[in-house]
């Protein structure tokens, strides 16, 4: 019986669902990858001896190859994305609109050069040129995660301005009152969502100097507002 209500409950099938999509495990390799990342960081910095930081530095060094491997073929998701905002007919900003077309075309540029990283990655064979060819992807990440930050902040502005608008006192505007503030906090998360992110392409290419106890802080915190935005879209 208590076995029967384990396999029938409902968090267990939400959990089934999550993890059955490719975004759900990429994000829990991420979260691990950088939170090991951070960790290991931590433990050098503590003195601590380098057989306890190598089992965190092979995780993050395995971990980022096998999302590696799950990213390839993704850059055609981008690209398609890209073209449908970039055909989209309904009424929408134009400048949310052509940003929303670099954000895509930005990652489509980094998903296709990292994967022609991925047979240096596994051992296949060695690229001369992987070292380049990663700084590109960064670069192309880079700007794509720009164009996402500045569309949350225009978008953030552009509802600041809408609420001053609305009649709260009346039916409608509370309804709408409710909407804005849904798609305040949806662009607030996304926000703080990319400037961690942004943290990552940026040292990489050398634009800032971080460590990587800032940079795996950075990017666990982005990877756990992923995880958490998956899990309710598979509940």
């Amino acid at each position: 019986m208590v076995a029967d209500a384990l396999v029938h409950h409902p968090a267990l099938a939400h959990w089934l669902r999550f993890v059955a999509t490719t975004v759900g495990r990429d994000k829990l390799l991420r979260t691990i990858q950088y939170f090991s990342r951070f960790y290991a960081w931590y433990l050098y910095r503590t003195n601590k001896p380098q057989s306890a930081i190598d089992p965190y530095n092979a995780v993050k060094k395995q971990f980022g190859t096998t999302r590696k491997i799950l990213r390839v073929g993704k850059w055609a998701e981008h690209l398609k994305a890209a073209s449908i905002a970039l055909d989209n007919k309904a009424p929408i900003d134009p400048v949310l609109r052509y940003l929303s077309v670099g954000r895509q075309l930005g990652y489509a540029g980094y998903l296709s050069i990292d994967m022609v990283t991925v047979i240096d990655a596994v051992g296949y064979r060695k690229l001369e040129s992987v070292k380049r060819l990663q700084e590109a992807a960064y670069k192309s990440w880079l700007a794509g995660l720009l164009c996402s930050a500045v569309a949350g902040v225009y978008t953030l502005y552009g509802l600041q301005k809408k609420e001053k608008t609305i009649n709260r006192k009346e039916g409608e505007g509370v309804v709408e009152a409710k909407k804005i503030e849904k798609e305040r906090s949806a662009a607030r998360v996304q926000l703080v969502s990319d400037l961690c992110d942004l943290a990552i392409p940026m040292s990489a290419v050398g634009i800032i100097t971080l460590d990587d106890g800032l940079v795996g802080i950075a990017g666990t915190v982005s990877s756990l507002i992923g995880t958490w935005s998956q899990w309710r879209k598979t509940a």
